[in-house]
């Protein structure tokens, strides 16, 4: 009987000893030494927004997945890489959502060209009531 009810507390016991979550990454809260790469990896932060909280930048966010993208960046920044093939390589990777910075791609040019041809139609229904109202 004691073996079955030492079983059973291990079985119970051995969730609580497990580790909830993974270790930080390396460079997730640490600056870079050189501070011209740590400007470029900290104005690229800015413009990708967090997977976890989508209403934040990853610079801004404490989530864990923006700590690791924060330190992807710095480390490939660090490697030499350039901002806009790290910008390419997370756009890739988790899709065009994750930057905050509009693409020009053609399949988006009814929705840049939707608010200048919506204001447009509005201006000439205007100029038409004010004719209407002149008249009479």
């Amino acid at each position: 009987m004691r073996l079955i009810l030492a079983f059973l507390f291990a079985l119970i016991a051995t969730p609580l000893a497990a580790q909830t979550a993974l270790p930080p990454a390396p460079y997730a809260d640490r600056q870079l030494a050189d501070p011209a790469q740590e400007h470029k990896a900290k104005a690229l932060m800015e413009t990708i927004r967090c997977l976890t909280c989508q209403s934040q930048s990853i610079a801004d966010s404490n989530a864990s997945m923006a700590g690791d993208m924060r330190s992807q960046i710095r480390e490939r920044i660090m490697a030499g890489e350039q901002p806009e093939a790290i910008r390419a390589w997370l756009i890739a990777r988790y899709g065009d959502w994750v930057s905050y910075e509009p693409t020009a791609a053609p399949i988006l040019w009814p929705l840049w060209g939707a608010p200048l041809l919506l204001l447009g139609l509005g201006l000439l229904l205007l100029r038409g009531r004010i004719k209407r109202k002149a008249r009479s």
